[in-house]
């Protein structure tokens, strides 16, 4: 971290500035970086600011990537090379009565912090978050750089207001609804089956869309024996909330991904002889692969979610690799012989969802979902999104796809 007083901000005057408020507060957010999709950082700021506290004033954060940053080192420092955040105050040096409303200026790379979040084994987005309340420290006043007691004030000064900040994410996981995340490629797969046209899952997700799902699920295999290149391609134009890409961590796979740009992805495990996914992904040994697999995407700023089993080892190298995202495997849960393994089996869920949370991870859970099983998941607020599929179509063919979503909708809002 480095601390210095200039005379004029760098605020972006040419972005359009991304503003939120807190009462007198203002933080203006410019975005020149790839490795956050901007929608997170929208989403995340709120409980940030509202663990900052009330502050009259305005300030811009910029995040950037290392070339950027590297700019201003040398320009203002003298200095070669990125950092993790800079703090440049308005609020000393000359003449800072000339607008007492203005802060200063937080620059944040958020391509050094994902380094740092890699070797720290958290998620970027936790590590960009810890750097913009350094950064506000030092805009205040507060300099670690001083003295060892000025250093554990700022420490002391930084715990409390991540503490509030944990405080407002549990606050508002428990205040947000959980969504209903619909996956059509059952639809695709009776189509298939006879090698035609009908019935289309492009159509199919419009109608779960209409009729209150937030979002769309489909597996791009590479047998493509279901949803094939057209029905990606055709749903990343048409669908309005937003699309999931399910897919193995196969090279040509990755390649069609980081081109069509959903909004999110998910890693899976795939066999050819397997007629779905039978279990969760296996983070623990294949950390290197999966987390370069992890940065192309943010690169591409296209979120990631592995879909792992609820255990704690693999909720942990979820973490590591820098997901966004676990959604948690459902199946053995779901496939439960008899109520008492069912209890066992739904307590890990609740256990994992309350661990990936913890750790800053968001969470979904999917696999073998349904009308009845899904009464149980009452109470567990860490779960954002319930991927559901197979259930839904199947009660479709009883009473239409539009009712069918309804009810499900329905459930999930209760829950």
């Amino acid at each position: 971290m480095e601390f210095f007083t200039i005379e004029s901000s760098i605020r972006n005057r040419r972005a359009r500035p991304f503003i939120l408020k807190r009462r007198a507060m203002e933080i203006q957010l410019n975005n020149r970086q790839n490795w956050i999709p901007f929608q997170e950082i929208q989403q995340r700021l709120p409980p940030l600011i509202r663990a900052l506290g009330p502050h009259p004033g305005e300030v811009s954060l910029l995040l950037v990537e290392d070339r950027e940053i590297s700019r201003y080192n040398r320009r203002y420092l003298n200095r070669s090379g990125p950092t993790n955040v800079l703090a440049f105050s308005l609020r000393e040096g000359l003449f800072p009565e000339i607008n007492p409303g203005l802060w200063g200026d937080i620059v944040v790379s958020t391509e050094t912090a994902a380094r740092e979040a890699r070797q720290a084994g958290i998620s970027l987005m936790d590590r960009v978050l810890f750097l913009i309340v350094h950064g506000w420290l030092h805009l205040q006043g507060y300099d670690h750089e001083k003295s060892l007691q000025d250093e554990q004030i700022m420490e002391a000064r930084s715990r409390e207001i991540l503490s509030r900040l944990k405080a407002e994410q549990r606050r508002e996981m428990v205040m947000n609804k959980p969504r209903l995340a619909v996956n059509v490629d059952h639809v695709a797969t009776l189509r298939q089956a006879r090698g035609g046209n009908e019935p289309d899952p492009v159509t199919a997700a419009a109608i779960a869309e209409l009729a209150g799902a937030e979002g769309i699920i489909i597996h791009l295999r590479e047998d493509r024996r279901h949803i094939q290149d057209r029905d990606l391609r055709l749903l990343r134009e048409t669908v309005k909330t937003r699309l999931n890409l399910e897919m193995g961590a196969a090279e040509e796979i990755i390649r069609i991904a980081l081109k069509v740009k959903p909004e999110l992805v998910t890693l899976v495990p795939e066999k050819r002889q397997e007629l779905t996914t039978e279990g969760g992904l296996e983070i623990v040994r294949q950390k290197k692969n999966l987390a370069q697999a992890v940065t192309r995407f943010h690169r591409r700023q296209i979120e990631v979610s592995l879909f792992i089993d609820p255990d704690p080892g693999q909720i942990r190298a979820s973490r590591e690799v820098g997901a966004d995202i676990v959604e948690l495997h459902t199946g053995h849960y779901a496939n439960a012989r008899n109520e008492k393994e069912a209890r066992k089996l739904f307590q890990r869920i609740e256990e994992g969802a309350e661990l990936a949370a913890g750790l800053g991870l968001k969470v979904s859970a999917g696999h073998g979902l349904n009308y009845i099983n899904i009464k149980r998941f009452a109470g567990v607020g860490e779960i954002e999104e319930y991927s559901i599929g197979h259930s839904l179509m199947a009660r479709a063919i009883l009473v239409g796809l539009d009712r069918a979503v309804r009810e499900m909708v329905g459930l999930i809002e209760q829950l």
